[in-house]
C-alpha cells in the first residue's frame, strides 16, 4: 500500500528545533524488514554519522524541510540528502552526480538546472532542492503514488524499476519495492533511508545524540544585478567568505557572473547591510583584475594559493586548458581576491582512515582540483591512509 504524506504542521505548533519538527512528521519508522535492520546497524557503527553533518544542517536543513512541507510530501524525504551526500552540497560522485541531492548532469538538464563554467544548479541549495522534489513528485505519480518505488527510481532510474516490475508480473510475483530484483545499490538505498528514519524518530533508543538546529531560515535571497566576487559580497554583507561559499555552493568560480542566475544567498539578517553597501559601490571595483608575471619555479597551484584563489579560476580567466605555465608570461589575477586578508601557507597533511579528496577539500576550504594539481595526483585513483599531501590553505 502506498505511504501517505503527513500534513504540514500548523506554524504555531512547530518546535524550536528543526530535528524535532522532522521527528513529529515521520511516519515510516515502523516499517520492518531485515534489510532495514542491517542498514540501521551500519549507521550505528558510525557513531557520529548524524552529528557529523551538524554544521551543514545549520545551513541547509530548514530550507529542505520548508520545501517538503509546502508540497505535503512525506517528512521522510527531508532525510534523503543525508543518504545522498551527508548534507554536503560540494559532494560529487565518480559517476558525475553532484550536490545535496546527487543529481546527474543529464537529469539536471532534464530538470532545467543551469550547468556551465560559472554555475551548477545541481549544487545550488535552492535550485537543486526544487529540482529534486519536482523529480520525486513525478516519480511518485508514475509509480501509482508509491513512495518506496519512487525512491528506488530516483536511485536507479524509472526504466529499471518498470523493467523489474514487468519481469515480476510475468512470473506472477509481486511488483512492490520489496519484491523487485533491482541493482544492489538500490536494494540497499531505500532501507538506508528507512533506517535513518528510525534513528531520527527515536535517537535515545539507539543512544544517538542529535544536536538541535534552529527551526528558522538560515539565509535570505538577494538578486545581484552586476558581476562581483565573493570577497566583495562578503565584505559588503559583513560576513566571512567561507559562510558565503557554504550558502552558495553552486557558484563554481567564487563569483556571481553576468550570465545565468543572479541569485545570491546571504546569512539571515545581513541583507540590509549588503543592499546599503552595494548601493554605494563602484561597479568597476567589484570585478577587477591585475597582471602577475610568472616567476621561475612557479606552478599554477602555487600561484592560486598565493593569491587565495582556485586553479580553475585562473584557467578560465586566462583561457587555459591545462596547467602548464612559462616563466615570463603573465596571468590575470582577480584583484579583489588579492586584497583579501587571508594568506595561504604550505602544510603537510597525512591522509587518515575514511578520508576522501572531497572531505579533505571541504575541511581546508580548497577545491579537489587544487589538491590534485598541488600533489600531481591521478583524480580517478583513491588516496590511501598514511599518504602525505601538500596543501595550501589559510587554516584547517
Amino acid at each position: 500500500m502506498p505511504l501517505a504524506p503527513i500534513p504540514a504542521l500548523v506554524t504555531d505548533e512547530q518546535p524550536d528545533d528543526v530535528w524535532e519538527r522532522i521527528r513529529l512528521g515521520l511516519n515510516w519508522q515502523e516499517i520492518d524488514h531485515a534489510r532495514v535492520d542491517k542498514a540501521r546497524e551500519g549507521f550505528l557503527r558510525q557513531h557520529n554519522y548524524v552529528p557529523a553533518a551538524q554544521d551543514r544542517a545549520d545551513y541547509y536543513l530548514h530550507h529542505i524541510v520548508e520545501e517538503v512541507d509546502k508540497r505535503d510530501m512525506p517528512m521522510e524525504i527531508t532525510l534523503l540528502p543525508m543518504i545522498e551526500s551527508n548534507l554536503d552540497p560540494f559532494a560529487a560522485s565518480h559517476a558525475g552526480a553532484a550536490g545535496l541531492w546527487q543529481i546527474m548532469p543529464r537529469t539536471g538538464q532534464h530538470l532545467g538546472l543551469a550547468q556551465d563554467s560559472w554555475y551548477d544548479g545541481r549544487q545550488a541549495v535552492r535550485d537543486s532542492t526544487t529540482g529534486a522534489l519536482d523529480y520525486l513528485e513525478k516519480l511518485h505519480t508514475r509509480f501509482d503514488n508509491d513512495w518506496l518505488l519512487a525512491l528506488a527510481a530516483y536511485n536507479c532510474g524509472a526504466s529499471n524499476v518498470s523493467r523489474a516490475q514487468r519481469s515480476n508480473k510475468a512470473k506472477g510475483l509481486g511488483t512492490d519495492y520489496w519484491s523487485l530484483d533491482l541493482p544492489s545499490e538500490t536494494l540497499n538505498y531505500v532501507p538506508k533511508l528507512l533506517a535513518l528514519v528510525q534513528i531520527v524518530a527515536d535517537p535515545q533508543k539507539f543512544n544517538v545524540t542529535i544536536p538541535a538546529v534552529d527551526n528558522s531560515p538560515s539565509f535570505e535571497v538577494v538578486e545581484i544585478k552586476r558581476p562581483m566576487h565573493f570577497v566583495n559580497a562578503a565584505q559588503m554583507a559583513g560576513v566571512d567568505i567561507e559562510t558565503l561559499r557554504a550558502l552558495n555552493p553552486g557558484r563554481l568560480r567564487g563569483a556571481v557572473s553576468a550570465n545565468g542566475t543572479s541569485e545570491l544567498l546571504l546569512p539571515i539578517g545581513t541583507l540590509g547591510q549588503f543592499e546599503a553597501s552595494i548601493a554605494q559601490a563602484d561597479p568597476e571595483e567589484l570585478m577587477r583584475w591585475e597582471s602577475y608575471k610568472i616567476q621561475p619555479g612557479d606552478s599554477l597551484g602555487h600561484i592560486a594559493a598565493q593569491f587565495n584563489t582556485r586553479v580553475i579560476v585562473l584557467q578560465q580567466l586566462n583561457g587555459m586548458q591545462g596547467t602548464k605555465i612559462r616563466a615570463g608570461d603573465t596571468l590575470n589575477i582577480p584583484m579583489s581576491i588579492t586584497g583579501s586578508s587571508e594568506q595561504a601557507f604550505a602544510q603537510d597533511y597525512r591522509v587518515r582512515e575514511g578520508d576522501s579528496l572531497h572531505r579533505i577539500a571541504d575541511k581546508f576550504h580548497v577545491s579537489v582540483s587544487d589538491i590534485v594539481i598541488w600533489n600531481a595526483l591521478d583524480p580517478t585513483a583513491y588516496i590511501r591512509p598514511g599518504q602525505q599531501l601538500t596543501l595550501y590553505a589559510a587554516d584547517g
